[in-house]
């Protein structure tokens, strides 16, 4: 009678493993929205274009219209890909861009051969904001000054100097490649660089040629000189807004309420708040106010609504990933515990899954049908991130079983599947749990990535500091991830006491 109820023990050690494992990844997920959500608005990772979409919002929102701004989602071929897919509602892009990267043409389109093409994919396009913002090569105004640089022509002359160019300007047909062959540029070295941190690393001499937008506040602010683009290489960039044709009409009256409304110098002038503010809300809100700064302006979330959001989605992010991690993970194990071939490809895989740079994984599935710029993307890479801990310790744990044990199992008359949940797998748990506490702080600490798709979490705020080299934005999305993943280890570590037999923690 002992023997059969320290077996019944056991094997309920066992199912507290996996329903505790699961069970808050599950809650969380059961939890998120199921509702029909506002309209969305994306925005690239520069602070043009972050302060567009809060313009954008603020319009929405004006309208009574119920508006959500995804910021800082990345370059062109994210944010149209995210449009064309519905998973965006509309963002702010450029003449020269759609023509370049999304129609794939080098020719000078009109407004109306713009909106025919467009309209054949689903997509419509409001008249220009106003304001033309072309690309340029920038250097110190001093250095310029003292090589006699002043046109992109100039810079045959000066093989030496170092450029440091965003990694979207490396790739596009309008970027670096071409302008490189028009103007026969042979630099020795050229690098790819994030579009904010590109300003300081100027600054401080790190490069000596940078690409820019023309209506950058740092031009002014670093005392710049955008080279004359003598060649006129670079086609017009006029502001538009981009959205879906299936939006309601007040959306899209709302949205070409903005047409005509933003010159240049005004432009500037609001990129220019948003940097020394650091809020792209406080930016925005100076277009409603007519350029005229005041202490009411349209905030948008506060600060603990804002990181409550991004809590919520990290935690549905790291949470669901988890549950399909350990609902996969744990028979991959048991399977590769056994060995042979099948053990050897098992681990194999959940190896080279582990390897792969978690960014890199996150492309690679966005063209992927059925995933796109979604959160069931973010959460596809974390799961497929999380699997080798869970894999590898199962199988550990498994195979590290004596064989005094597995003997005395046999003898116990026991068939082959009840050895494994009433004997082995509870063995086991300790390596079992251990893999599933690494894999939940892997995940909490690679979902920072999600945001650069748009799948939201802790990231955000990451990525915007980054766009505003401010660190105390940083620190609002680094500090929440890190203590959530010490909270989810000290979990864990509670849970040990409740999951893993007491003879084993002994």
């Amino acid at each position: 009678m002992k023997r059969i109820r320290k077996k019944g023990s056991q094997e309920k050690h066992l199912q507290r493993l996996v329903f505790f494992s699961c069970l808050p990844a599950f809650l969380i997920f059961i939890s998120s929205s199921l509702s029909a959500g506002p309209v969305v608005i994306g925005s690239k990772k520069f602070t043009e274009s972050y302060v567009l979409g809060e313009i954008a919002k603020r319009s929405l929102s004006d309208a009574n219209i119920v508006a959500e701004h995804r910021q800082g989602m990345g370059g062109t071929i994210i944010l149209w890909e995210a449009l064309r897919t519905g998973q965006i509602d509309a963002y702010p892009e450029y003449t020269g861009t759609i023509a370049q990267e999304i129609l794939k043409t080098e020719r000078q389109l009109s407004m109306q051969e713009f909106e025919s093409a467009l309209e054949k994919l689903g997509i419509g396009m409001t008249e220009p904001l106003g304001f033309n913002n072309t690309y340029a090569l920038v250097m110190q105004r001093n250095q310029a000054e003292r090589l006699g640089v002043h046109t992109i022509s100039d810079l045959q002359k000066h093989p030496e100097l170092k450029y440091g160019l965003t990694h979207e300007f490396l790739d596009r047909h309008d970027g670096w490649r071409p302008l490189a062959s028009r103007y026969q540029l042979n630099p020795q070295s050229v690098v790819g660089i994030d579009h904010a941190l590109g300003y300081a690393a100027l600054k401080n001499g790190s490069f000596d040629v940078k690409d820019a937008y023309s209506t950058d506040a740092k031009i002014a602010e670093y005392d710049l000189v955008a080279l004359e683009d003598d060649q006129q290489f670079f086609p017009r960039y006029q502001a538009v807004f981009l959205f879906r044709f299936a939006l309601p009409t007040p959306v899209i009256s709302a949205l070409r309420q903005l047409e005509g409304t933003i010159d240049e110098a005004r432009m500037i002038k609001l990129n220019a708040e948003a940097e020394r503010t650091k809020d792209y809300a406080r930016a925005a809100s100076l277009y409603f106010n007519n350029g005229a700064r005041s202490t009411i302006f349209f905030s948008g979330e506060s600060f603990a609504h804002k990181l409550a959001r991004w809590t919520l989605r990290h935690l549905e992010l790291a949470g669901f990933s988890l549950l399909l991690s350990v609902i996969v993970g744990i028979p991959l194990g048991i399977l590769a515990s056994r060995g042979g071939a099948v053990g050897h490809v098992i681990l194999g895989f959940a190896g080279v899954m582990q390897t792969i740079p978690s960014l890199a994984l996150l492309a690679l599935l966005v063209p992927l049908p059925f995933f796109g710029i979604s959160v069931r993307t973010a959460i596809t890479a974390l799961f497929l991130y999380g699997l080798l801990p869970i894999v590898r310790n199962t199988a550990t744990g498994l195979q590290d079983i004596p064989r005094s044990l597995r003997e005395s199992a046999i003898a116990l008359g026991l068939e082959r599947g009840a050895q494994l949940r009433k004997i082995f797998l509870p063995i086991a748990s300790r390596s079992i749990l251990a893999g599933i506490k690494t894999s939940a702080v892997i995940n909490i600490g690679t979902a920072t990535l999600a945001a650069l798709i748009g799948a939201g979490g802790l990231g955000e705020p990451i990525l915007s500091g980054l766009n505003l080299n401010d660190h105390v934005t940083i620190l609002q999305g680094a500090i929440p991830a890190a203590v959530l993943a010490l909270l989810v280890q000290w979990l864990f570590d509670l849970l040990d006491r409740v999951l893993i037999p007491k003879g084993l923690r002994l």
